[in-house]
């Protein structure tokens, strides 16, 4: 374990802040906030998110001109651009409060083999960016990205394969190996996000045979840990045992979730035991021990808390000064979304801790399933929403607007 770097400490005595609006907003003009205090009221009204998407889809297959609205409002909110070109703003301003970028490819769930090689494609591109950017310090891919959704599901379901799906899953396999195996060749730490449960056996599969193969020397491929999911906490710890075992760095990505709603549906429509946690006191408490575990185990486990929880961060904060871990120690970072609790991301950063946001670009009609889900999220998350008006109304009246 590395000793504490006292410089990267806060006073001694002195309570990291959350509250600090003018540092957590230093980056954003008053259009930015007025645009920003709108869209949060609008996701804020339930009923507007749950009919926009369908309502949304239906206008752009018809063909209405409604591409420029959303690229104007929701799309410019949390999203870079449509391109890494696009993204470079963005990526110079998260900069300039010492928050990295991670750049976010976010196409998804798509069906053809030249969609996925495409979209193999990008990754890598985002991967040969983030090389030699202190900016960029991580890179992230979905295998749904890469691969068909079914397929994984059958893989999951341990259905059997016809010939043609064998080899489909062969181009699959290739297609992360590639990935994982440029970001190793130009030390480029690369995180494979989490989805349904329904294909997450999979995904984690393919994760550690690629921690397996590139983790050995260093921390460079990391899976994504879902804590609402009840069975995720005893995975991490059998995931951390293995690496120990077998003398590879576990890379692990601990977020709280993103697929509730769909999850709680399909275990109630098909009648198996949801895998989702019984309630959020339940999560909360797996993800503040997923944390803890993960420190009591740096040595052999790197990982990026991804959560706009408050508590969680704070609760991080000071493991890391009890345990005389510095700061910005390499097997530590803290995450969230580019448009969301900036007052974590910003007072972190300022406080000397790694933080990097995701930056998700591509296409604005490809990048919708991403922008829709976020906005559901929003919603479910109690007090989520209020908390970004009450910040943001507070730094509008600090600035007098």
């Amino acid at each position: 374990m590395q000793a504490a770097n006292q410089e990267n400490h806060p006073p001694k005595g002195e309570i990291l802040s959350f509250d600090n609006t003018e540092i957590a907003f230093k980056n954003k003009t008053d259009k930015d906030l007025n645009r920003a205090y709108w869209l949060f009221k609008i996701i804020n009204i339930n009923v507007l998110t749950k009919i926009g998407p369908p309502l949304t889809n239906f206008a752009i297959k018809i063909g209405l001109p409604i591409t420029g609205l959303i690229k104007a409002t929701i799309f410019k909110h949390f999203c870079g651009g449509e391109t890494i070109a696009d993204s470079e703003p963005t990526i110079a301003q998260l900069a300039s409060g010492k928050v990295g970028t991670i750049l976010d490819y976010s196409v998804e769930g798509e069906e053809e083999e030249l969609v996925f090689e495409e979209t193999c494609q990008e990754i890598i591109r985002t991967i040969e960016r983030a090389k030699g950017d202190q900016r960029i310090p991580l890179t992230v891919f979905k295998l749904t990205g890469v691969a068909r959704f079914a397929l994984l599901a059958q893989l999951d379901a341990k259905q059997e394969l016809s010939f043609e799906e064998k080899q489909e899953f062969e181009r699959v396999k290739e297609r992360v190996k590639r990935i994982c195996s440029r970001a190793a060749e130009l030390q480029v730490p690369v995180m494979i996000d989490a989805e349904e449960s329904w294909i997450q056996d999979t995904i984690d599969e393919l994760a550690l045979e690629m921690m397996r193969l590139y983790n050995r020397k260093q921390l460079l491929v990391y899976n994504t840990y879902q804590l609402y999911r009840h069975d995720k906490l005893a995975d991490l710890q059998k995931d951390i045992a293995v690496a120990k075992k077998e003398g590879f760095i576990l890379g692990a990505k601990l977020v709280r979730g993103a697929y509730m709603e769909k999850e709680r549906k399909r275990a109630a429509d098909l009648g198996y035991p949801s895998p989702i946690q019984p309630d959020k006191t339940s999560t909360d408490r797996d993800y503040d021990a997923a944390v803890a575990y993960c420190m009591q185990h740096i040595e052999h486990v790197g990982f990026v808390a991804g959560t706009h929880n408050e508590q969680s961060c704070r609760i991080l904060a000071e493991l890391l000064d009890q345990q005389g871990v510095e700061h910005q120690h390499k097997h530590v970072f803290f995450s969230q979304l580019l448009g969301m609790s900036d007052n974590l991301s910003f007072n972190l950063a300022n406080a000397g801790y790694n933080v990097a946001k995701y930056v998700p670009y591509g296409p604005v009609k490809a990048v919708l399933p991403y922008l829709f889900r976020r906005a559901q999220e929003n919603t479910s998350i109690a007090g989520q929403m209020g908390r970004e008006l009450t910040l943001i109304l507070k730094e509008k009246q600090r600035r007098g607007r």
